[in-house]
């Protein structure tokens, strides 16, 4: 079945239909989510409400973006409620529990131990970002999504999802900028 088909069965209530949905998105929808919240545990947490959610508003879908789309869209407003229900009830981590970093093996070449350590520096920037922010740079720099279905998928204006954008590159800028001269000041 194609997925229009799919979608048009399950908004008449095929509980297989949106099984199959189901399948076929939660590849994109966890990865998604893992992007946005950091960490799989909150991610598995996440994709369980957007299905839910997903589930309950599928009679609403009007079919004008893409199922996908409309998706990305539920997955970025559960990510953000979830995130910031986390944020509210965090506690702060004993020092003792640290582990330290690991080490890389001496037999990765020096320019793979950068490169790692970079993605690791730009994963952690982005993991610092508010919700808002994060959604943004992930939908647009990893998904590669146009500014015109971002600012679909959030619920603001295309002007607004620019300058947000370019606020967000901004602070990561700035925050990867400053993890790099405090590094090579040690």
């Amino acid at each position: 079945m194609e997925q229009a088909e799919l979608v048009g069965a399950a908004q008449e209530g095929d509980r297989q239909a949106f099984e199959e949905l189901v399948r076929r998105t939660y590849v994109d929808t966890f990865t998604l989510a893992c992007r946005l919240t950091g960490n799989q545990e909150d991610a598995g947490d996440v994709v369980q409400d957007t299905y839910l959610r997903a589930w309950r508003g599928i009679g609403r879908f009007r079919g004008e973006a893409q199922f996908s789309t409309w998706l990305y869209r539920i997955t970025a407003n559960a990510a953000a409620t979830h995130v910031r229900k986390r944020y509210r009830h965090a506690a702060e981590p004993f020092d003792d529990l640290n582990e330290p970093a690991e080490e890389y093996p001496d037999t990765l070449p020096e320019a793979a131990a950068e490169s790692g350590e970079l993605l690791e520096r730009l994963a952690t920037a982005v993991a610092a970002l508010p919700p808002k922010l994060r959604a943004l740079v992930v939908l647009k720099d990893v998904y590669g999504l146009p500014h015109d279905e971002i600012a679909e998928e959030l619920g603001i204006s295309v002007a607004a999802a620019k300058v947000r954008l370019h606020r967000a590159r901004r602070r990561l800028r700035d925050m990867l900028y400053d993890q790099g001269e405090e590094a090579h000041a040690v």
